[in-house]
């Protein structure tokens, strides 16, 4: 069944796609939630006024995502853990420590959005890729200190 996306869902496309799926997916979750139509002539012709407000949206969004991103690089943070022998954390420091963080500095980032590869667990100095909108990444840094 051909339906038309009028929201982004994750593993299926973006708004304003028209994409396949099988009748079930459609009858029972997109359409009801309102994240799809069914892709009939009428409502094609429809869409297509939708779909140029939608890309202004996401011209606006992304414009907004450029600024955040040069805020972002330009702030660091600090985040303060106790330590052992040799400067190793009793514990490591993740993406929740990170989001904390960043919530304390009036940065509202979601921990799924902190691209980190694995758990922080040593001090220094750390380059943190940050997810800010579709494919806009900030570079932060994030200190991890002696407490």
């Amino acid at each position: 069944m051909k339906v038309i996306l009028r929201e982004d869902v994750e593993h299926l496309g973006t708004a304003g796609n028209i994409v396949n799926v099988k009748p079930g997916f459609a009858r029972n979750f997109l359409i009801p939630r309102n994240y799809a139509i069914p892709a009939t002539g009428n409502n094609l012709k429809a869409f297509e006024h939708e779909a140029r407000v939608v890309e202004s949206k996401r011209a606006k969004r992304r414009k907004e995502a450029e600024t955040l991103k040069g805020k972002l690089e330009r702030i660091s943070c600090s985040i303060a853990k106790k330590v052992g022998e040799q400067d190793k954390l009793f514990g490591s420091v993740t993406t929740q420590d990170i989001e904390k963080a960043f919530a304390s500095e009036g940065f509202n980032i979601d921990k799924k959005d902190i691209l980190l590869a694995e758990p922080i667990k040593a001090l220094g100095v750390y380059t943190i890729p940050v997810r800010v909108f579709e494919d806009v990444v900030a570079n932060t840094k994030v200190w991890v200190v002696r407490e």
